[in-house]
């Protein structure tokens, strides 16, 4: 199967750059990952939990993005809350078609995350646009370009959405996380609040008072209780670190496919949702009949892909689950983007 010709092969093995992290580095990459407080100086509060100063907290973040630890610091958005349509494709695509593929695929603006996985449905992409019909539009392209077939597996429910990596174990276990409040009825947005989503989007410099981001066009407006506001309507998850977990010892992934009848989809997801190496986990619709079948779908994490099937073998089993599958990952076909982690 390709693998780098296609995109960008991540370093699926080694320890090495686990190496140099100091303890109080992990600590802070930890607390950077549960959220950055809606507060004016949100530095000194970390460095007062963490018993340092602020000065010293803001060295070490800039630091641990210098190094490519911290992609970036910014919001993680709940894009269904304000009105926007997203889904997980895939298709099984030759390999003398891969590359110009995967290049169009990457071109499309409203895809995020890009993965060649091992199994005969090997291109698995994010694809965020307007509405699903614009999606389906997007597909129906390419498909007459390429002459391949392409499937949507649109959201149905989502049990767990937290990407948060403890910088302490290893690339043994995913930080705990509470439950995303998941809108389901779009948040009315105005001028400011547009403003403020794509400036979280792209990231926050680390400075003493990175939420002064603001023109005097806007200076009336308090931006703190903008923020508070869109994550209490569960607009904004969290707003904190976006960490490259390949250097924090976490170089294998897969997805996780299983079929779980209806009466069963709520117990099962919630459960899967709770292991520590689970990132993400939904109901979705299913696609064609001879495509990929399941409809309980999981992104997991670990040090190594015989340490991910041990601990799904062991949840089948105590869920006594017929039909499922792991998709290791091969390669990432698309390069995340460090923006504004930086002074």
């Amino acid at each position: 199967m390709a693998r780098a010709e296609a995109g960008e092969t991540p370093p699926f093995g080694g320890e090495a750059a686990m190496r140099g992290l100091s303890a109080f580095e992990k600590r802070l990459l930890n607390t950077l990952q549960t959220g950055l407080p809606i507060i004016e100086r949100p530095y000194a509060q970390i460095g007062r939990v963490l018993n340092v100063d602020e000065r010293r907290v803001l060295e070490a973040t800039r630091r641990l993005a210098k190094r490519g630890i911290i992609r970036r610091i910014g919001a993680v958005i709940n894009w269904r809350a304000i009105g926007k349509a997203s889904t997980l494709v895939t298709a099984c695509v030759p390999e003398k078609k891969l590359k110009k593929v995967v290049t169009a695929v990457n071109r499309l603006e409203g895809v995020s995350h890009n993965y060649l996985r091992e199994h005969p449905f090997n291109l698995w992409f994010t694809l965020r646009a307007g509405s699903q019909s614009e999606i389906k539009a997007i597909l129906t392209k390419l498909s007459k370009r390429f002459g391949l077939e392409f499937h949507s597996l649109p959201v149905k429910r989502t049990f767990k959405l937290d990407v948060r990596f403890d910088a302490q174990s290893n690339g043994r276990r995913l930080l705990s996380a509470e439950r995303c409040p998941l809108n389901a009825v779009r948040f009315p947005l105005n001028v400011v609040d547009n403003r403020i989503l794509e400036r979280l989007q792209k990231g926050l410099k680390v400075t003493s008072r990175p939420y002064d981001f603001f023109d005097d066009d806007f200076e009336n407006y308090d931006c703190l209780l903008h923020i508070a506001e869109m994550l209490e309507e569960g607009v904004i998850y969290r707003i904190g670190a976006v960490v490259n977990h390949h250097k924090l010892g976490f170089v294998a992934n897969a997805m996780f496919v299983c079929k779980v009848s209806e009466a069963r989809v709520v117990e099962v997801g919630s459960s899967l949702a709770n292991l520590n190496i689970v990132s993400h986990c939904y109901e979705r619709y299913s696609p064609a009949p001879h495509a990929v079948q399941g409809n309980l779908f999981a992104m997991m994490h670990g040090r190594t892909q015989t340490d991910i099937r041990l601990t799904i073998e062991d949840f089948v089993k105590s869920q006594g689950l017929g039909k499922w599958e792991l998709l290791p990952t091969v390669s990432r076909l698309i390069r995340p983007q460090k923006r504004h982690a930086k002074s």
